[in-house]
């Protein structure tokens, strides 16, 4: 049981918030202590969030650090926010990043410094508020309020076809997520024909909605949150926004940003439209096997190296979409039993987090190289080893992360999701599998050429390896890729509880 009795998710929310709008007001001119400001408040933010995990109670599936405020009385919305064991660790994982993107900016934006820490302070305290949210419209809004600061990251701070990365970005997350909110309202208005107009989540979840409805409602979350992942065939605005957003701006999507859609997939879809999930479960397995398998394939053939990361997102991301509704499959297959229908969620929600934490690192190596040399361009390099011996340590054991190696956390979820497969229908597996030849194959290409061999030209001969700053951003993200690699366990027990709860409303949907 928690001892913490003051607003703790609230703070996490609003300490960035804050933080970035000090920034605002100190503006350029005070920038060296603005970014100590914006150090100090996203290390403290992160400090905080380690209460969440050392205060949770992993026996329990109840929303916990519960908070509940009149919002808009009209429509009876509370400001309510709680965490559970898949809203958490996204939420530390969110905390974790954020600093390490202030870090690796240190001394390399040159172009309105306090603008950019601020955006992504304010960043950071709307994407913890999406995960924290209980309240549907509190969490709409928070969902779309974020993309006002990729927006401008990416728009102000990003490469030269950055005005058409950004309004691809914005359009396509922006008008995936109006289906999202007509089927809110629809819910909001059968919880007023119960009795008690709400919209809370978990009012949504109780809600008696028959077959067509939830049909209808499924459809609308997919619209939503299949853009966010990204999906195939939606996902073609992610290598755009990738290329073109600064090293940043691409590990904020990449980590954090890209996990709301397979958050939102377990916190929606599954709990309030189960009988919809089962019915159109083969809708979803096959996009995410299109995605591993053909995406896979898009990214060999890469020559930018943020395209080729941001193509392997896309195929990696397919796991987690993969596992979350291999569920129904699961059920059939071993007979309503739930310890194997919790295999495939486990490494959904595995995989996101190791994908935060290595989809974040290769990003951070390439913003390593561009600062350089300042070009993504894989044929720009050739033999950085020579030159960069640290750095090229470093990267080469994040692309063995990036390709599943054991021992590192890229692994654990797959092999979760790979056995699950399995377990539902060899051929599922079989083409999921592929992914550890597929991603071996891209990702050791790219450091065949980029790392080893001479050394290719002049730019590559006059590279310094890494400096302390750079060294401890990626020291701190080698030790969590490791980390989570070598010791999953107690990831899996945060999650255990919550995890079983989710296949038990689904069971009892279903009876």
């Amino acid at each position: 049981m928690s001892t913490i009795t003051w607003p703790i998710l609230s703070v996490l929310i609003w300490l960035p918030i804050a933080g970035g709008v000090a920034m605002l007001a100190l503006g350029d001119r005070g920038i060296a202590l603005g970014r100590w400001i914006a150090l100090i408040t996203t290390a403290v933010t992160f400090g905080i969030s380690t209460l969440l995990w050392t205060n949770f109670d992993t026996t329990t599936a109840s929303m916990q650090f519960v908070e509940e405020r009149t919002w808009i009385p009209l429509f009876n919305s509370l400001y309510a926010l709680g965490v559970d064991g898949f809203a958490m660790p996204l939420i530390v994982l969110t905390a974790f990043i954020t600093p390490l993107v202030v870090i690796a900016g240190w001394t390399v934006i040159e172009k309105k410094p306090a603008q950019y820490y601020a955006a992504f302070l304010i960043l950071e305290g709307l994407m913890i508020g999406v995960f924290a949210a209980l309240d549907a419209m509190l969490f709409y809004v928070l969902w779309e309020a974020m993309l006002i600061p990729m927006f401008i990251i990416i728009g102000i701070w990003g490469g030269p076809r950055r005005v058409y990365a950004t309004i691809k970005f914005f359009l396509y997350t922006f008008l995936g997520s109006v289906l999202m909110l007509v089927s809110l309202i629809y819910m909001y208005l059968q919880t007023c024909d119960a009795g008690q107009c709400s919209y809370m989540i978990a009012d949504f979840q109780r809600l008696p909605l028959g077959l067509n409805e939830q049909l209808f409602i499924f459809v609308a979350f997919l619209a939503a949150f299949a853009v966010k992942v990204p999906m195939w065939p939606v996902h073609t605005w992610l290598p755009d926004a990738h290329v073109e957003a600064p090293t940043g701006g691409s590990v904020i999507l990449a980590a954090i940003m890209l996990k709301m859609g397979g958050y939102g997939f377990l916190r929606f879809s599954l709990p309030i439209t189960p009988d919809a999930s089962d019915t159109l479960d083969w809708l979803v397995i096959s996009l995410s096997l299109i995605a591993v398998v053909y995406i896979g394939f898009v990214a060999l053939v890469q020559q930018d190296m943020k395209k080729l990361i941001a193509y392997s997102s896309i195929a990696h991301m397919g796991f987690v979409t993969l596992g979350s509704f291999l569920t129904f499959e699961l059920m059939r297959v071993n007979s309503g039993d739930m310890t194997g229908a919790a295999m495939g969620i486990d490494g959904a929600m595995v995989q996101m987090i190791s994908h935060g934490l290595i989809s974040g690192a290769m990003f951070f190596c390439v913003g390593v190289l561009y600062d350089r040399v300042h070009s993504r361009e894989i044929s720009s390099y050739g033999g950085v080893v020579n030159t960069m011996p640290v750095f090229a340590a470093f990267m080469v054991l994040f692309a063995m992360a990036n390709s599943g190696l054991p021992a590192t956390s890229g692994f654990v979820g797959e092999f979760l999701v790979i056995l699950a497969s399995f377990r539902a229908d060899f051929w599922y597996a079989f083409l999921a599998g592929l992914t550890l030849i597929l991603g071996a194959a891209y990702t050791l290409w790219l450091v065949k050429r980029v790392v080893f061999g001479p050394v290719a030209n002049h730019h590559v001969a006059e590279l310094k390896d890494v400096n302390g700053r750079e060294l401890l951003v990626l020291g701190v993200l080698a030790i969590a890729v490791l980390g989570l690699g070598l010791w999953p366990a107690p990831l899996l027990d945060v999650m255990r509880p919550t995890v079983e709860n989710l296949v038990q409303q689904i069971t009892v949907s279903k009876l």
